[in-house]
């Protein structure tokens, strides 16, 4: 419940006001404060460009500017706050405004909207977070190149629903990751490039008949160019639901990496272990450490794909142009970019910080049959049909199986006897290491195809930093 009557920037018709409840429920400075700075920043480009076109005198004009960079200031120094008896963050800068420079404060908000405001603020906001995460990415991505260098000849179980497959490398497993999150990166970028529009201008939905520069605001802002339709300026909320979309496919990319850290960690796996500063213990069992981090990424996925989920459900029913539904955009926005961004730093450190028993990765390669492909494609070599060789192969692993036995203990009189093509060298096929090394195919797991990844992969992300550069530092 609010404590005091809310100020409003409207009310002249009427008589009556709001109820307590009503009040409360429409309360949303709890939220849009988190754009008091870009309030601030949109705030001081419309009353420049206000004095360019004549709107203001340029004296009006330097007044307005230097006020709200003593706001600025305050906020920033924590002098003032805005509290709440202001309904969102417009209304809280126009009355301090009001309190430093009297009625010419009333003359700022002359041919915009709240409307169009709250549009161009929520895309400056966003362009400071498209940095942040960015960065952030970049440094995942940089950690698992490392770790793949490192591991480009560590062998590893390759697995297809969840059983064994085929011997990888831990380096080509962890670029499989890589590349996912250098797509996230392109895409990050190419939403960045569809919101860098300006709504500023646009008014309520219609434009206006003062002489607002659109073109003059967007280069204040640093935008690439005014939206051009104005009712599409104030009711677009694509942006915000492209980057839940972003958000969301980045939580579910952690997502997958956490799992299989959280799998890879416990006792039957023993291939990684975790450090002490991304675990936990237990108010029981002394014995544990727990994945909390690598569990609480996963589990976060789920709250960034719920918050796509309602944006979307939100948008799906509203005509145009703006509707109140719309303030409830915000939090969602919000809380994906305060889960994204500490997830994929959390990520990147514990990556970092991890021990890889390499030993016991390789080690989990003996008798699981995963070479089994190398001996069907000897004898495709050989001259025999995939098909065929393929059932020769498959009637020889049930033959161990059922004599309790791994390919590696088969001998070359074994595999005659179910195929003449097979002569003594098909016994090398079965070398987990042979069969990495021969996958040299680009994409491939050898530890040089391996290498060739980590270059593309650098030539990716140097091409997607240059398009980040352009976007967020257009001038």
């Amino acid at each position: 419940m609010l404590n005091r009557e809310p100020m409003k920037m409207w009310g002249g018709r009427f008589e009556g006001k709001l109820s307590p409840e009503a009040e409360a429920y429409s309360f949303s400075l709890q939220h849009d404060i988190r754009l008091w700075k870009q309030e601030l920043q949109a705030s001081a480009a419309h009353a420049r460009m206000m004095g360019i076109t004549g709107m203001l005198s340029a004296h009006e004009a330097n007044r307005i500017v230097d006020a709200l960079l003593e706001i600025h200031a305050e906020i920033e120094e924590g002098e003032w706050l805005p509290f709440d008896e202001y309904e969102d963050i417009h209304t809280a800068v126009e009355a301090r405004l009001y309190e430093k420079i009297g009625a010419l404060a009333g003359k700022l908000h002359t041919g915009r909207s709240r409307n169009d405001l709250v549009a161009t603020e929520v895309r400056l906001w966003l362009r400071e977070r498209t940095t942040d995460l960015a960065r952030a990415l970049f440094g995942l991505c940089s950690q698992l190149m490392q770790l793949a260098e490192q591991h480009k000849e560590t062998l590893m179980p390759g697995l297809t629903h969840q059983q064994h497959a085929q011997p990888v490398t831990l380096g080509h497993h962890l670029m499989a990751h890589c590349w996912a999150f250098i797509r996230d990166l392109a895409r990050l970028t190419q939403a960045g490039v569809r919101m860098n529009l300006c709504p500023l201008g646009a008014g309520a939905l219609s434009g206006t008949t003062f002489p607002i520069d659109r073109e003059l605001l967007a280069a204040e802002l640093s935008f690439a160019a005014p939206t051009p339709n104005s009712m599409d300026a104030v009711s677009d909320r694509d942006f915000i639901a492209e980057y839940l979309f972003v958000g969301a496919l980045l939580m579910v990319h952690l997502s997958r990496l956490a799992q299989e850290l959280i799998l890879w960690s416990a006792p039957e796996y023993g291939y990684v272990e975790l450090s002490d500063e991304h675990t936990t213990g237990s108010s029981i069992m002394p014995q544990k450490k727990n994945p909390d981090i690598a569990e609480l990424i996963r589990g976060r996925s789920a709250l960034a794909i719920g918050n796509l989920t309602s944006i979307l459900a939100l948008l799906k029913g509203l005509p145009l142009t703006y509707n109140r539904d719309m303030q409830d955009d915000k939090p969602l926005l919000f809380a994906t970019m305060d889960t994204v961004t500490p997830s994929v730093r959390l990520m990147s450190d514990m990556l970092a910080q991890a021990r890889w028993n390499t030993e016991r990765m390789r080690a989990a390669l003996r008798g699981d049959f995963s070479t089994a492909t190398e001996l069907a494609d000897y004898l495709v070599r050989k001259g025999v049909p995939f098909r065929e060789a393929h059932q020769v192969v498959g009637q020889i692993v049930r033959e161990c199986l059922q004599r309790g036995i791994a390919l590696e203990d088969l001998d070359a009189e074994t595999l005659q006897r179910h195929h003449p093509r097979f002569e003594a060298d098909a016994l090398e096929a079965i070398d987990p290491e042979r069969a990495v090394r021969a996958r040299t195919i680009l994409g491939g797991t050898a530890p040089e195809s391996v290498v060739k990844q980590i270059e593309q992969a650098k030539e990716s992300l140097a091409e997607i930093e240059h398009q980040l550069n352009e976007l967020l530092n257009p001038n």
